[in-house]
């Protein structure tokens, strides 16, 4: 299991804790423990049966240790589920919502035996909230707003939460002798932005049909399902504990890629390629591409044998959403897309000068280890007050903080001074022009006021991007994936005008942001805005989201000159606007 994984299991002991008015010495101690396995540069799976090794990290004793073993032994402690058994087993899905915390939580169960998202929804209806201290009108609408939008995206998983699980289950699967293969398909390995179940196929010399049966049976045991859904000759599905829905399937080798191919999808693009293959006389189906003539198979165990037998180029699982992909593959017009080895630079992350967890030289080093040859430190302004920004003041000694690292990398990474200014409500900038004219980078991103109307938060941002001193406009349209919807904005005038302003558009590659959208991204690559992928990282180890950044934009048809991250240094500067 991954650290965080580990860690957020840890966090839910401690907010579990918290709704129990449990210790708050333990509860400190849960939190410390989370933050302490994120943090570590070392998986603490290797080290889950080594209690000794586990207690030399900082804030793991050894109780602690012993939660993590049991953590990944079974993916739970013994406190955390008698905290669930004794309360509403959905109750952590409350914390989900804007304006829930523990003692919200609390409150609600004690007072109204609210353990649920279903049964708070019928608490507000009742107007049963208005009874309760704290409760006012805001406070009711908003948590409506979180219940409906919480409806909207129910059943559905962030892409690293379900690269995480298929993960986990794709190891497991490795451990039974005969499977030497194991791929996720469905919209995880189309790079969709939420997931809503996972579809693994796995392959090998024990699923072959005398065989198969131990393999099923393996496979249907798998320590973290929930629940087992069915189980047949070559299939099992289940839920796991997060609810994500889970289908394997066992195959014989010789029809690997064509099931690759079907269950890949999308619907829309098998569609139009099974009619593609009956006008050209063959049937393809999740076992073969065969000849209509005579059943023969023409081709089932590679995808690109399958596409080449088609008349096409092989076309990358991101863009297989039947958008015109089939008609450039067959007119051998399919773009290169960009690869996560093309780029060279991060330019959007923070350090212990606000909310990041890092020093600048750490997550320098941490860039290096990952072949960069240049970042950005952006730290916050100070209108975001929970993340301790920075002030004129302070930001000039930033400055002088990252001039001093960048000397001390001699060469061997460029540092650049860089800020996330908050765009205000009316559009004007948390720094002065003073301080903003020093910076190499000055992204503006919109961190507050979400529900202003269309035409009001249009104009704030296009007012923002106008200073001569913006770079970057960041994460533009604020949504926060499964929690928050994208707030009201005309898109397309941000983006014309971004484009004749030479200000690049962010997608920001955090996987509860994923913002832009593969769509927007590919309307501001028609519209001729610069754009840059950045991790938005608070730690060291988020650079490593930088793949699913790049998902999106393969998804958008971007390729490497499209991004202009993908450029040495003073190619990448000359592609900014600079102030005036």
């Amino acid at each position: 299991m991954e650290n965080r994984a580990i860690a957020r299991l840890l966090g839910e002991t401690a907010d579990l804790l918290e709704i129990s008015g449990g210790d708050p010495f333990r509860i400190r101690s849960y939190r410390r423990a989370a933050e302490a396995v994120e943090n570590s540069a070392e998986p603490l799976s290797s080290l889950a049966r080594d209690p000794k090794r586990l207690q030399q990290i900082p804030g793991i004793g050894k109780g602690m240790a012993a939660n993590i073993e049991e953590i990944e032994a079974r993916g739970s402690t013994p406190l955390r589920d008698e905290l669930l058994a004794r309360y509403h087993p959905a109750l952590l899905e409350l914390l989900k919502l804007p304006g829930m915390g523990p003692k919200t939580v609390a409150l609600l169960w004690e007072s109204l035996q609210v353990g649920s998202v279903e049964q708070l929804e019928a608490a507000i209806e009742a107007g049963k909230l208005r009874t309760l201290p704290r409760f006012g009108d805001k406070l009711v609408e908003k948590l409506r707003r979180g219940v409906a939008d919480y409806r909207k995206n129910s059943g559905r998983f962030l892409l690293d939460a379900a690269e995480e699980a298929a993960e986990q289950l794709s190891r497991y699967l490795l451990q039974f002798g005969g499977i030497t293969r194991v791929t996720p398909a469905g919209s995880l390995r189309r790079g969709r932005e939420t997931v809503g179940d996972l579809d693994i196929l796995a392959t090998g010399p024990a699923c072959a049909e005398d065989t198969v049966r131990d393999a099923v049976a393996h496979t249907a045991a798998y320590p973290p399902i929930a629940d087992l859904i069915a189980k047949g000759q070559n299939k099992v599905s289940f839920h796991l504990r997060s609810g994500l829905q889970v289908d394997v399937r066992l195959l014989p080798e010789a029809s690997y890629g064509a099931a690759l191919q079907y269950f890949t999808g999308s619907k829309t693009h098998n569609i139009a390629l099974r009619q593609r293959a009956l006008k050209l006389g063959y049937s393809l189906s999740e076992y073969a591409l065969s000849r209509l003539e005579d059943g023969s198979v023409a081709a089932s165990g590679g995808e690109e044998e399958i596409y080449a037998a088609l008349g096409l180029d092989w076309i990358p699982p991101e863009l297989r959403e039947g958008s015109g992909e089939i008609e450039a593959a067959a007119a051998r017009s399919l773009p290169a897309l960009i690869e996560q080895a093309d780029l060279r630079g991060d330019v959007h992350m923070h350090t212990r000068a606000t909310d990041g967890r890092n020093t600048i030289a750490e997550m320098a080093e941490a860039a290096i280890a990952r072949g960069y040859e240049y970042i950005a430190i952006t730290d916050h302004s100070k209108n975001l007050a929970m993340t301790n920004g920075l002030d004129d003041r302070r930001a000039l000694e930033q400055i002088r903080r990252i001039r001093e690292c960048d000397a001390e990398m001699e060469g061997r990474i460029r540092i650049l001074a860089g800020i996330e200014v908050d765009i205000l409500g009316d559009g004007g900038l948390d720094l002065s022009n003073e301080v903003l004219a020093q910076m190499d980078v000055v992204i503006a991103s919109v961190h507050s006021l979400f529900q202003q109307p269309r035409e009001e938060m249009t104009a704030r941002i296009l007012k923002a991007i106008e200073n001569p001193f913006v770079t970057i406009l960041g994460h533009p349209t604020g949504r926060l994936l499964l929690r928050r919807e994208a707030y009201a904005l005309d898109l397309v005038a941000i983006l014309k005008r971004a484009a004749a302003l030479r200000v690049a558009v962010e997608h920001n590659a955090s996987p509860e942001r994923l913002d832009l959208r593969d769509v927007d991204l590919r309307l501001a690559s028609e519209m001729g805005c610069g754009i840059v992928v950045n991790t938005d990282a608070h730690h060291t180890s988020h650079l490593d989201k930088m793949r699913y950044g790049i998902r999106q934009l393969r998804r958008a048809g971007l390729r490497k000159q499209d991004v202009l991250n993908t450029r040495p240094l003073p190619e990448f500067l000359a592609g900014l606007r600079r102030g005036s």
